[in-house]
This record gives structure tokens, sequence and C-alpha cells, in this order.
């Protein structure tokens, strides 16, 4: 149940990848809106995540995992009804916000309640899930658009989560223990807020800039952001329970490891939405069939997750390195592909190029997580966790807005494929310099540290 209310999230907040140019055309929000679409649910959730676990040992993780659920399932219903560019975009805040909520607290659930010499094994299940949730999260959403269940379009893709969240409401409170929390818990609500203004402001600066033209506005956004960024770095060093520990920054393994999965995810998520906009826009797919374009793509991803699980204890940061190097090749492959065909591309000449680009996604993603970790002190470690979780959200969002920025100002004055080669040479520019940084990574995970 708890695996359930976390594929739910996930699914969700990967679904806009397809659905944003459907929505936007129907809700008439344009590219400022495609961008928001996904920004908006991983800003929320990544300014959130680490102060949604502060919550549940405060107030009980039972309480707050079905606080979460419940706002979540009304909020998806909230984005199924949404008439407006700014309706939908509120919205999906609230849906990130409330998963905020939901993920930490399902952990410290199985912590609690399964005995330690099996929790590996429950543990175990979510990785193969939560990779299959983040691909196929936008296929369904692809043929869901399709379908166009009852003449909805795009809203069943949302409004089915009042029948799947329900559900998993349902057996919430039926199986949960119940726990009282612990109200000594300090929670630095000012630094969530510090934080979310940064993110508000950058993000917002960023989209508005883009869309409507560099004026004092964007530019008065964003310096208001740097201002927020500023002030949430002093708080981190003065606050009792910071967000983020001091310490961890001290560390340059982290601290490296902290670096390159903000540049990696950002470049990562921006990539996934540009391709499903392409596909779209310059090829002419509809939903479902971008939605088969991917399959690849997620083929490779799940291919790669599961037979990298038994490398990485061998490998160490060596394994990074050869899926950002195999990534760096499909992507290098796809941009040639677009440089020399354009929107003639054809279906099954995509197939090599996502397959590759799928394989080095799948090797990376766990395993930047796990290395970057891997000489953290063990009582760090449940900050290390949920600081560099944030983190990977947050650079989501600033992905999703800044790769998909670079599209679309591209594809202005050359078209989409002029557009999609721009856009490839600068995720293979980012891919290459986290490549330069995985030499100061921890050498090995943290169970391989002190044997």
């Amino acid at each position: 149940m708890i695996l359930a209310a976390d594929i739910l999230d996930l699914v969700d907040a990967t679904i806009t990848n397809i659905a944003a140019p459907t929505i936007a055309k129907d809700l008439g929000g344009g590219p400022g809106l495609i961008q928001w679409l996904g920004a908006s649910y991983a800003l929320a959730l990544g300014v959130l995540l680490v102060i949604g676990g502060r919550l549940g040992d405060k107030y009980g993780r039972r309480r707050l995992f079905l606080l979460g659920l419940g706002g979540f399932t009304l909020a998806s219903v909230a984005c199924g009804l949404a008439f407006s560019p700014e309706s939908i975009t509120v919205a999906r805040l609230a849906q990130g916000a409330f998963g905020a909520l939901v993920i930490p607290q399902g952990f410290g659930i199985l912590g609690a309640v399964w005995p330690r010499e099996e929790i590996g094994k429950a543990f175990s299940l979510f990785a193969p899930a939560m990779g299959l949730s983040a691909v196929g999260g936008p296929i369904l959403a692809g043929f869901l658009i399709d379908a166009d269940l009852g003449g909805l379009g795009w809203r069943p893709m949302f409004l089915i989560n009042l029948v799947l969240g329900g559900v998993a409401l349902a057996a919430a409170v039926r199986l949960l223990p119940k726990d009282p929390g612990d109200s000594s818990t300090s929670i630095d609500a000012t630094g969530s807020a510090f934080l979310g203004a940064t993110m508000l402001g950058l993000l917002s600066g960023l989209i508005e800039g883009s869309t409507n033209g560099w004026t004092a506005t964007p530019l008065l956004l964003i310096a208001a952001g740097l201002v927020f960024f500023a002030l949430f770095c002093r708080r981190q060093r003065t606050a009792p329970n910071p967000l983020i520990q001091p310490s961890l920054l001290r560390n340059r393994g982290f601290t490296s490891g902290l670096v390159l999965c903000v540049a990696f995810s950002a470049a990562v998520s921006g990539l996934l939405y540009v391709i499903s906009l392409y596909l779209q826009e310059g090829l002419g797919r509809t939903p479902s069939g971008t939605a088969l374009g991917l399959i690849p793509l997620s083929a490779g991803i799940v291919v790669a997750s599961i037979a990298c699980h038994g490398l990485i204890g061998k490998l160490g940061r060596t394994l990074v390195l050869v899926g950002l190097l195999i990534i760096l090749t499909g992507t290098g492959y796809l941009l040639a592909l677009v440089a020399n065909s354009g929107t003639d591309t054809g279906s099954w000449a995509l197939v090599p190029p996502m397959l590759v680009i799928g394989l080095g996604m799948g090797t990376c993603f766990g395993t930047v997580y796990d290395i970057t970790i891997g000489d953290i002190a063990p009582q760090e470690a449940g900050s290390a966790s949920g600081s560099l979780s944030a983190v990977q959200q947050l650079a989501n969002a600033i992905g999703a807005a800044t790769v998909v920025t670079v599209f679309f100002k591209t594809a202005d004055g050359g078209g989409p494929a002029h557009a999609m080669t721009v856009t490839l040479a600068v995720v293979a520019s980012v891919t290459l310099l986290c490549c330069a940084l995985v030499r100061l990574l921890p050498r090995k995970p943290q169970e391989d540290q002190h044997h």
C-alpha cells in the first residue's frame, strides 16, 4: 500500500512529459504553461520533502501519510477540473506539496514495522517499481489522451486518481499502525520558506523572461530569488536544525555528488521533456504515438537499472562514469540523426539512440545517489539522504524549465529540428561536465566503505 502511494505520486510527476502540449493547447497557456506543468510539481515536492519527513516525526507518520494522500487525491481532481493555466499550475503545486508529505512517511513506516532482517527485501521492491513508474507514467498518459474517454481529452489521467487514491486511502486507514510522533522534533519552517521563495523567484523569472521577453519583471524575480537564496544559506548556518547540515557541505565527496546530481537531474529531466516535445511538435506524433516512441528509452532504463544493481559494489564511481558516457553516446547519436534528417526522421531510426540513452539513464539513476552518500558518517545519513532527494527534485524543476526554454527560443528562429539539435548539444555539454566531476565522488557506496 505504501508502495502503491509512492507509485501514484511518481506517475503524476512524469505524466506531463507527454501531456503538456495537449494541455497547453486546450487551456491556452502556450510555452509558459508547458514549462510550469513539470516545474511546479517538482518545485513543491523538492522544497517540502525534507520538512515533510520532520512533520511525520513530530506529529506521527500515519497522520501525515493520510493527510498527504488525501490532499494529493483532491489536488489531482483539481488538475482534472482545471479551467485555466493558473488553476492547473496551482493544482500541480498542491499535488507536489502533498506528495512531499506522503513519500517520507512510507520509508519511515516500513522501517518501524518490518523486522530488521526483512527490511532489505521490502526496500528491494521499490527500485524496479519506481523505475517502471517513472517511464510508465508518460506512456499511460499518451494512451489516455488519445482514448479521449467521455470526450474529456487529457483530464482522465488526473481524474483517475480519485479512484486510485481513494482505494489507497481506505487501505491506509485500515492497515497503517498508529504512532504518536515526537512533539520535541524541531522543524525549520523559516529555512523551507526561504528555499521556496528562492526557487519560485528563479523559476518565475526564467519562465517569464523566456516567454514574454527579458523586461524588468523577470530580472527582478530572479534578483529576488538570489536574495532569498542568500537568506537561505545564512539560515542554514544559524538554525539549530537546518534542512542541510553544514558539516555535509564540508564533505568533498558529498558536495561533489550534490553538484553532479543537480547537473545530471536537470539535464535528464529537460531531455525527457524535450524529446516528447520534438516527437509531437516536430514529427507530428500523437500523444499515443509519442508514448510508443518512448518505449525503447523506457526499456533501456529498466534493463540497466536491474543489471547495474549487482555491479555498484564492484565498480563504484566508475559505474557512474560508464552511465554518463553511454548517455553522451546516445545523445550524440540522436543529435547526428536529427541534424541529418530533421523532421523527416523515421520511427525506426529513433529506436537505437533512444535505447542507448535509456541504458545510460538506468545505469546512473540509483548509482549516483548511492555513491554520493558513500563516505557520510552514519549519524548524518538521514540528513544527507533527505537533502539529496530534495535537491534532485529541485534540479528536475530547473531542468524542465531551462532546457524547454532553450528548445522554444531556438525553435522560434530555426524550427523544431534546429531547436532539437541545439538542445541536445546543451544536454551533451552538461553531461560532459558531469563526467569531469566523477573523480571527486567517493569511490564506493556506503556499505563498502568500511569493509
